[in-house]
């Protein structure tokens, strides 16, 4: 096993992070670091970069401290993953509320089979591990930035839109180091 993974996996058997930090690479503002305990983790960022005031679909990443709520998973190609966090399964119906004028904005919602909607259970791998940020929350306010999660990243780290993204290995050996009392800020 190299060293860089050695570590890794070493770090991420301890007791659950109280915080990591996510901040943008100079001079390349969708890309970034994840920063847990002695590690840093390369991640992708919103094509935006990150900005304080996030906008529904501006691509930015917002800027700020937030609570991981819980993780999403695919449990038709993965085991359960070791986390503390609260688990959920996706299911085929599952999707994610982005309309602003929809009274279930940034809510998880049931959405039907024939309607072309964002859906959790994506035919890539990216939301194979969601982990649901409390990004617009308390309160909700419609246009603010919706679907704000912690999920796989594409290749070569291409930008998302508005969400931090990680290789999908490293982030499910990342999850045993979360749990509810894990903040996430965003620099």
């Amino acid at each position: 096993m190299p060293d860089g993974i050695g570590r890794f996996a070493q770090a991420m058997r301890k007791k659950a992070l109280s915080q990591i930090t996510v901040r943008r690479k100079p001079g390349q503002p969708s890309q970034g670091w994840l920063i847990a305990g002695p590690l840093a983790l390369p991640v992708a960022l919103g094509r935006g970069g990150i900005k304080a005031n996030k906008r529904e679909g501006d691509g930015a990443t917002p800027r700020g401290r937030f609570r991981l709520r819980r993780l999403w998973w695919r449990a038709d190609r993965h085991p359960r993953p070791a986390t503390r966090l609260p688990i959920r399964r996706i299911d085929a119906n599952d999707g994610w509320c982005e309309n602003p004028a929809d009274r279930h904005y940034n809510q998880p919602v049931k959405v039907p089979t024939d309607a072309n909607a964002d859906r959790l259970a994506r035919a890539d791998n990216l939301y194979d591990f969601i982990v649901e940020l409390d990004h617009n929350t308390r309160p909700r306010v419609s246009g603010r930035g919706s679907a704000v999660f912690i999920h796989g990243a594409r290749p070569g780290f291409a930008p998302t839109a508005g969400c931090v993204a990680l290789k999908l290995d490293v982030l499910r050996r990342l999850l045993a180091r979360l749990g509810p009392h894990t903040r996430i800020v965003i620099k």
